[in-house]
């Protein structure tokens, strides 16, 4: 048993969970930014084809997507130096 008074395995099952679930959530994050701008697209070209707008919603929240999908996607390593981060902070606030 660990610390926390949970099995290896279940800690492990827990950690599988979640990085599913990161992974499902960029993935509908992913299929909105594209079916959404697909219509801003359709609607700019079909109203106002002489004043292209629908880059700039299209590149915010691109930004977005782009900075979702690198905390799902990238190695974990990087997650791990933010989950010591979240722990300093912790620390602080709790008065350590």
């Amino acid at each position: 048993m660990s610390v926390s008074g949970r099995s290896p395995e279940s800690d492990l099952r827990r950690q599988a969970r979640d990085r599913v679930g990161a992974k499902l959530s960029f993935l509908v994050h992913l299929v909105l930014y594209i079916a959404v701008n697909v219509f801003l697209v359709t609607v700019n070209l079909l109203s106002t084809p002489e004043h292209l707008w629908f880059y700039w919603p299209m590149l915010g929240w691109g930004a977005g997507l782009l900075s979702h999908g690198a905390y799902v996607l990238l190695p974990p390593r990087w997650k791990a130096m933010v989950g010591r981060m979240e722990e300093r902070e912790l620390r602080k606030l709790q008065g350590d």
